[in-house]
């Protein structure tokens, strides 16, 4: 079988752990059953002994399929990969999701997406990536009692995204412990109601009130003076089209949202100045994790 699961962007400046959307950019993972356990990786992680070794996807999908009483196959892992890791692209997202739901299709289980998103919170306590990953769009995600409720959106495809993706990553967990443990009560409000705006503003197509919705008070900041050209990137983008321009996720990449007619314009300003990143102009996904072939 091959499934694939899509790219994402989440926090998307204000609703930090609770907003997140999916990207047109996959990671496929292909599983044949063999006489004995093998690992391939093409693209992104290609090379890297470690997940050669101790390989996430492999360790989650047989214990998935332990957890559905099959235990002692072995199979052949091919995972091609698209994502770039430990950007704030979703990799680990991609990962979880993929081996839970490839573990379903092979125990000829239902591709339930709420189960599936459920057992993913067990490896991945933000939802805020895991749901766009399994269920695309844009997504509003609340954890209740280790149960994800979320609301979706679909994305319209007149727009499209300018990621950049710098040279070095920001370690998730280092950036988690710059943030401080108590907010203001200004601060909090300031968030809530860009957070509430940009759901809305997806909600009812008003786009035009993004920049004013994407800003934060909680943690971008923060974050980018770990890496402070993400600054640049920001204003850059923002003076040339950009309808939002956020950090994704803990970054170091950032996401930049903007009519299709000017995502090239943008991209070729970004790969001016940022000679040394990697720029990529990506569609946005509305389906999620999707089974490819059988």
């Amino acid at each position: 079988m091959i499934i694939s699961v899509p790219a994402t962007s989440a926090n998307l400046g204000p609703g930090f752990d609770c907003l997140g959307l999916s990207l047109d950019f996959r990671n496929q993972f292909s599983i044949t059953p063999s006489n004995f356990s093998s690992i391939q990786i093409i693209g992104e992680g290609e090379g890297l002994a470690k997940f050669l070794v101790d390989n996430m996807f492999v360790k989650i999908f047989k214990k998935t399929l332990l957890d559905f009483g099959i235990q002692g196959n072995e199979f052949r892992f091919l995972f091609k990969n698209k994502i770039p890791v430990s950007r704030g692209m979703g990799s680990s997202s991609a990962v979880i999701v993929g081996a839970i739901s490839s573990a379903y299709h092979f125990a000829k289980k239902e591709i339930d997406k709420q189960s599936i998103l459920n057992d993913a919170l067990i490896y991945e306590s933000h939802p805020d990536n895991i749901t766009p990953a399994v269920y695309g769009g844009f997504n509003v995600c609340v954890v209740d009692r280790k149960k994800v409720y979320h609301l979706k959106q679909e994305i319209p495809q007149i727009f499209k995204a300018v990621m950049v993706v710098p040279n070095r990553s920001i370690s998730t967990k280092y950036s988690r412990q710059t943030l401080p443990k108590r907010y203001s009560v200004s601060d909090s409000v300031f968030n809530i109601s860009r957070s509430s705006m940009m759901s809305m503003a997806f909600a009812q197509g008003k786009w035009d009130v993004l920049t004013l919705a994407s800003r934060d008070k909680f943690h971008q900041d923060r974050r980018m003076k770990q890496f402070p050209v993400l600054f640049a990137v920001q204003k850059i983008a923002l003076a040339n089209g950009a309808l939002m321009s956020t950090l994704s996720g803990s970054g170091s990449s950032f996401f930049n949202m903007c009519y299709a007619d000017d995502a090239q314009k943008l991209a070729n300003i970004f790969e001016k100045k940022f000679s040394n990143f990697r720029v990529f102009v990506l569609g946005f996904d509305n389906q999620g994790v999707m089974i490819e072939e059988e």
